[in-house]
């Protein structure tokens, strides 16, 4: 049985293709009666399942297309993040932001609504200016509507290649705090997120936790918002190699190498885990992080660590930080679905009266009838996708318990 990276899901899949041509690709979705596209399996829950057939685009053939005209690249769907981004560098560009993780394919985590952090910054699929995709007839069709499309959950088909904006590369370094409480008050949280490009907290809800800033700073007090300067590289997660993260202390580098927490030759994060997330409304913030802390001591127990980080708002229908400035908090559980999920089911209590928007590739269980409830354009999209799909050859059961 295929599974996903955290092996947490088995897929219904009969089949599993990898085509190596787009031709290839576009005569086994036009043949099958069911099919869903497969990224590289980072998602937790069974948005990619199908009782068809599974369809890779990582074998597709590599491009790499830069207009330096028009400050754009066209870029082949089933590529790393880690594998673009030091070519776009090299000719003198970079993407917008990073996830916490270049080992993800971009047409996935656009798919799904990834991102990074950044007061500034919105997430991943927002660099998106046009995508490519084949449709239920096996036809591509190039597609321009990019705040319908982008975060297609691959309800509308399977992508192929996708246009992202660019900007001038830069170099950029990270600094880690140690002792830096999660904030309580409005103010902390602006002077916290305010402090670079991209800034994580990382915490346990149990008394530990880290600020990691990345920034062109070329100095940052020893002492801040409660914490001091990391003396050595640091993990998240206590007790793993820190080999695994990229370059701390100050150093600086390229975009692509400090933006994630991760680098691209090691497992990131644990490896052994579950994850979930939710978007609140920024201005929310301090009553969203008091809520969780109020069930802490049934968090702790099953957490391996949370990240709070910032993202900024966009018109993407399906993006969890549609129209909105957002707080994400995310959590990396244990591997133990029966002890995590009446916790999970305790933290989307605890958050309700915020309107948390999940992660759509994270282990949530929020209905898809209070979901309509917090994403107005949601029955847009399903019409979208009855149009572009009538027979549902892309609906699985997932889908079919979001989609009205």
């Amino acid at each position: 049985m295929h599974r996903n990276w955290a092996g947490n899901v088995g897929f219904s899949a009969a089949r599993v293709h990898r085509p190596s041509s787009v031709q290839e690709l576009c005569d086994v979705v036009g043949s099958a009666a069911r099919v869903h596209a497969l990224g590289t399996g980072h998602s937790f829950n069974d948005i990619a399942d199908t009782t068809g057939d599974l369809v890779s685009v990582a074998g597709l053939p590599p491009v790499i297309d830069i207009d330096s005209t028009r400050g754009m690249v066209r870029v082949s769907a089933g590529l790393r993040y880690g594998e673009v981004a030091p070519r776009l560098h090299a000719e003198g560009w970079s993407l917008p932001n990073l996830g916490s993780l270049p080992h993800i394919s971009i047409a996935g985590a656009c798919a799904t609504g990834t991102h990074g952090s950044g007061d500034a910054n919105g997430n991943l699929a927002t660099a998106i200016v046009g995508l490519e995709l084949v449709t239920a007839s096996g036809d591509i069709v190039p597609r321009d509507d990019v705040q319908a499309c982008a975060v297609g959950l691959g309800a509308l088909g399977v992508v192929t290649h996708l246009t992202l904006r660019l900007r001038s590369t830069f170099d950029i370094a990270q600094y880690v705090y140690d002792g830096v409480p999660v904030p309580s008050d409005p103010a902390t949280v602006e002077e916290l997120f305010s402090a670079g490009y991209s800034v994580s907290l990382f915490t346990d809800w149990a008394g530990h936790s880290q600020a990691w800033v990345k920034g062109p700073h070329a100095a940052l007090p020893e002492a801040w918002l409660g914490g001091t300067l990391a003396d050595g590289p640091r993990h998240p997660i206590g007790g793993m190699p820190t080999d695994n993260c990229t370059q701390q202390l100050g150093v600086k580098g390229p975009w692509y190498e400090r933006l994630p927490h991760f680098r691209l030759e090691f497992t990131p994060s644990a490896g052994d885990e579950l994850q979930s997330e939710y978007l609140v409304p920024r201005e929310r913030s301090v009553e969203a992080l008091a809520a969780v802390e109020a069930i802490a001591e049934r968090v702790a127990p099953v957490l391996q660590i949370s990240e709070l980080r910032t993202v900024a708002a966009d018109e993407l229908w399906l993006s969890p930080s549609y129209r909105r400035d957002s707080l994400a908090i995310h959590f990396t559980w244990i591997r133990d679905e029966a002890a995590v999920l009446p916790v999970v089911a305790a933290v989307e209590e605890a958050l309700r009266p915020v309107q948390p928007r999940p992660h759509w590739g994270k282990v949530f269980g929020v209905p898809g009838a209070v979901l309509v409830d917090h994403y107005e354009r949601l029955p847009d999209f399903a019409a979208l996708s009855r149009e572009l799909d009538p027979h549902g050859k892309f609906r699985n059961r997932w889908l079919d318990s979001l989609l009205p």
